[in-house]
């Protein structure tokens, strides 16, 4: 399969501290790629490393091919980057159905209103918030802020979709509903990599896992054999083999 982001020896300081070091994987087309680590691992940084948030002090990504190590945000996201963040925060003074456009037109690559707003339908009616596209997001339930995370993510068209903890905070039930929506997103072509602390939702989805430690690789693989790992348990879970 095609690889579609390479993260090559990547590091990055905030002062004495460095929070990525010398950090290595490869994600290819069609792969949902779990991400697993304690608190203050550094796995949020990851993802601002790849969409360009934050620039590292060494190493370089690469999406498709392309070094995109200097790459602007914007121009990032509009070549497939899509991402959504731990903490929903929706533009809460305007609909939901707005939400979505502001994706679509300034985002992706959407070529007319006609188009961003057929988009912005489809993925409404998929992500069961078409019933609430003129509410206010400000007033949407902890679940529906979330599937709207997803939804805006959506609306840039992204051929590899960064999902950071979207199940956080979730029932049972709801994140039943989350693994069942992102397993449907796999299967219609997107690339996803996963940051999530609900473990049994993450590996619903997960083709292969990534444990990072003090912003290094710890085990990758498989996600039985992962989990299995003595020094995963160890480290992750608090449990000695």
């Amino acid at each position: 399969m095609t690889v579609v982001l390479s993260f090559e020896n990547v590091s990055k300081n905030f002062g004495a501290l460095r929070v990525t070091d010398d950090l290595t994987f490869e994600v290819r087309r069609g792969e949902a790629l779990g991400v697993l680590g304690p608190n203050g691992a550094g796995k949020t940084t990851v993802f601002n490393l790849i969409t360009g948030g934050l620039s590292p002090d060494a190493g370089r990504v690469k999406f498709k091919g392309q070094d995109i190590t200097r790459f602007a945000p914007h121009k990032r996201c509009r070549a497939g980057i899509g991402r959504s963040y731990q903490v929903a925060l929706p533009f809460e003074g305007m609909t939901v159905f707005e939400n979505l456009l502001v994706g679509a037109m300034y985002g992706g690559n959407t070529r007319t209103a006609e188009d961003a707003n057929d988009l912005c339908v489809d993925l409404l009616d998929r992500t069961g918030l078409l019933d609430k596209a003129n509410r206010l997001a400000g007033s949407l339930s902890l679940l529906d802020r979330k599937r709207l995370e997803l939804a805006r993510a959506l609306a840039t068209s992204p051929e590899l979709l960064l999902l950071d903890e979207i199940a956080g905070g979730l029932t049972e039930a709801e994140a039943h509903v989350l693994v069942e929506l992102v397993n449907t997103i796999r299967t219609q072509g997107v690339t996803i990599i996963w940051i999530e602390h609900v473990v049994h939702a993450l590996l619903a989805v997960a083709s292969r896992l990534l444990v990072i430690n003090f912003g290094a690789k710890l085990a990758e693989g498989e996600p039985r054999s992962v989990m299995a790992s003595p020094e995963v348990k160890r480290v992750y879970m608090g449990i000695e083999a």
